[in-house]
């Protein structure tokens, strides 16, 4: 970092120039050329021309060619002539989109999610992006919550492995990261976006907290504060949270910016009573860019002059969006890797397309499959329902993508048998609908053909922030169709769509086999294709438990012992003990669950030792055999429960994973080290250590079938 520059910069900048440029504005405002006081969107964000021109940056802009002209007016307008930082949400690709980030965990491929990282920062470097939105770590329990696609899923410990290698991605393809949202955000009560959370201080350091931490590690740029209640107090005013955890425990010190509206969201939340008290509180709280409303701009000098905010706590959060600006390269060359001519190669590209049908292949998950698949390419398969030729395939948060370039089921099912599917739509895709006059011709043309595969699920606005939803179930009217084509007594695939996990209670029933296609993005069709006809073997496995009925949710697989137990799978038993009298405790597919062509088979599972001293470490190997005819990858996991603690400890825990490829009729030895940190926790006194006593060490290919052998702590 340049601190001369920076210092020079700082002794010449008025208060009222430090306080624009710790706002984020919309790039309209300055494509506009806004004049005095005209407010864009909402009274929230009134702004002069002043204001505009000395914003610290902007997000929301289009492609190269918007973001060059906006950087050229800006600095052409701007007094102080401070370069612009521009921010965008690129969170599962930038013009090639690749499957929503709860498709990629299922892959458990860390290096695919680099690479997917990777392409995504190319394109979005080269149309103007110096930061991107990324990655969103927040822990999500709850299938109801709409952001669930956002994230990787219910597992603190593979959202920080997943978080790590997104930002390596990023970082290596050019760009630089946020990581959001801080903190707790996941945890919103009822699954509702934006709603209150609570969350215990134990829950909070050792879960909530974890994939933060693992991140940092990384050295990303920014951290994206959230917009909820924590424990009664607005995240934005926590200064616990943001003081002594995010910048003092953890040893943060790059740029803290709100989320869209959230510091002035204060009032709104009844804790601030106008804007003045929300730039105070903020400012106090070193939330260094205000995104999208203009406290700073109006309050801070004023604040300042006031005694309220002191000048130096508003000179260190200036000069962490200068620092920002120097290390993205600004100071140098203004309009970064902005570049017209190398946007347009790389945006969409083959090599990237690759990646993304790579991508998808791996995140697809097989739920069920009595032998139907894969099917042979001279089978005569009609394919059914609203998302056989659906385009709109990219999920939510899909940047610069665009549905007229993604592939559908029909065209990659075209392009590998060189022919055309029969294919028909049967009924609507949306939440509501109930016209079933479709019916008819797709059972016709259904009866005409050796196998049947149903493309249904849940359309791709249907997820997303500001998307929850109450009930989870595919919509009624599939469900009504795909009754109808059981009826046939022909082979039914069912091809899932989702953006969350989907109560598929129904379908699984109907169903020969099912595969989970997730929002796959702009090679999903192709990757579909490949899956179906064994063209790829099915490698995905769930990083969310999928629930029975939505009476479940949260459902996770690392859930507490309760002292009155009943089994997962019954309904049976005593009355008084912990369960419905109406529905099974366990998901319908449980956390790490995916099927593959391949059959993988475990055993001679073992510790190199029985007992272990402190400071020591041990090997868990377990031995995995492909019994089948067809190469394929296994994800090998390892969980542990600690079996008596100061604090009581999960049913298990993820610790490690690896996935290996496994030639038909092969077998590979799986190795895991096992330390004393590994079976470290926050302890009843707070304390994050491992406790003596003895551990549940499991090795399996789900949550739920597990191989356990003892290991003593002394």
């Amino acid at each position: 970092m340049n601190k001369d520059r920076i210092n020079s910069i700082l002794k010449n900048m008025s208060l009222e120039d430090k306080a624009r440029q710790l706002t984020q504005i919309n790039a309209d405002f300055v494509k506009s050329d806004v004049k005095a006081d005209a407010t864009g969107t909402s009274d929230d964000l009134k702004l002069t021309h002043g204001d505009i021109y000395g914003a610290g940056s902007v997000l929301n802009f289009g492609g190269a060619d918007d973001a060059l002209a906006v950087r050229q007016k800006y600095i052409s307008q701007s007094q102080n002539k401070i370069p612009l930082v521009m921010m965008q949400d690129v969170i599962h690709g930038y013009r090639t989109i690749y499957p929503i980030p709860l498709a990629v965990g299922c892959s458990f491929d860390l290096q695919l999610a680099e690479d997917c990282a990777y392409i995504a920062a190319v394109e979005a470097k080269y149309n103007g992006v110096d930061v991107t939105f990324s990655p969103m770590v927040d822990l999500a329990r709850d299938a109801r919550w709409g952001r669930v696609m956002e994230s990787t899923g219910e597992d603190h410990y593979l959202n920080g492995e997943f978080g790590k290698a997104f930002i390596r991605g990023y970082h290596r393809g050019g760009i630089g990261c946020c990581v959001k949202h801080f903190a707790g955000y996941g945890a919103a009560e009822a699954g509702r976006d934006y709603n209150t959370t609570d969350i215990s201080e134990r829950s909070l350091k050792e879960y909530y907290l974890y994939a933060y931490r693992e991140c940092l590690k990384e050295q990303p740029e920014l951290v994206m504060t959230s917009f909820n209640l924590l424990n009664g107090v607005p995240v934005n005013a926590d200064s616990r949270l943001l003081l002594d955890i995010l910048r003092g425990e953890m040893g943060f010190d790059g740029v803290v910016v709100s989320d869209y509206g959230a510091v002035n969201e204060m009032i709104m939340h009844g804790y601030a009573a106008d804007k003045r008290e929300c730039a105070r509180t903020a400012a106090n709280n070193e939330i260094d860019l205000e995104m999208m409303s203009s406290t700073y701009v109006h309050n801070l000098p004023g604040l300042v002059k006031s005694g309220e905010v002191s000048e130096e706590k508003i000179n260190k959060m200036t000069e962490r969006m200068l620092a920002l600006k120097e290390k993205l390269g600004l100071f140098d060359n203004p309009l970064n890797a902005t570049d017209e001519q190398k946007a347009a190669e790389a945006d969409g590209c083959a090599a990237h397309r690759g990646v993304a049908r790579r991508a998808a292949e791996k995140s697809c998950v097989l739920l069920k499959n009595n032998g139907v698949l894969p099917l042979n390419t001279s089978v005569n398969a009609a394919y059914i329902g609203p998302f056989a030729e659906e385009k709109s395939i990219l999920g939510a948060w899909a940047c610069a993508g665009r549905a007229d370039e993604a592939v559908s089921i029909a065209e990659g099912v075209e392009k590998l048998l060189c022919r055309k599917p029969v294919v028909v739509k049967g009924c609507g895709r949306g939440l509501f609908d109930s016209d079933d006059s479709g019916f008819d011709g797709a059972v016709k043309a259904a009866a005409g053909a050796d196998v049947i595969v149903a493309c249904i699920g849940e359309y791709a606005h249907f997820s997303g922030e500001s998307a929850s939803r109450a009930d989870i179930r595919v919509p009624g009217v599939q469900i009504k169709l795909l009754k109808r084509l059981k009826e046939l007594n022909k082979p039914l695939v069912s091809v899932v769509f989702g953006g969350r996990p989907l109560v598929l209670t129904d379908v699984e029933k109907l169903s020969d086999a099912v595969l989970y296609v997730w929002q796959p993005g702009s090679e999903g069709g192709s990757a579909i294709a490949n899956l179906i006809y064994g063209r790829a073997n099915p490698s995905g496995k769930l990083v969310a438990s999928f629930p029975r009925s939505v009476g479940q949710c949260p459902v996770y697989y690392n859930h507490f012992r309760t002292g009155r137990p009943k089994g997962q799978d019954t309904l049976e038993g005593t009355v008084y003990t912990s369960g419905y009298i109406d529905e099974l405790n366990a998901p319908l597919y449980p956390f790490g669950y995916g099927l593959s062509y391949s059959r993988f088979e475990y055993s001679g599972f073992g510790l190199s030792s029985g007992v272990m001293r402190r400071g020591d470490k041990i090997t868990a190997r377990v031995t995995v055999e492909n019994k089948s005819g067809t190469d394929g990858e296994e994800v090998v996991q390892l969980y542990i429960c600690d079996k008596f603690a100061s604090a009581v400890r999960p049913v298990k825990e993820l610790k490690a994973f690896k996935k290996i490829y496994i030639p038909a009729g092969g077998k590979v030895l799986a190795e895991f080290e096992i330390t004393e940190d590994t079976l470290a926790f926050y302890t009843a006194n707070g304390s994050y250590e491992a406790e003596s006593g003895d551990f549940d060490i499991m090795a399996g290919g789900d949550s739920v079938n597990v191989l356990t052998e003892r290991l003593k702590l002394i």
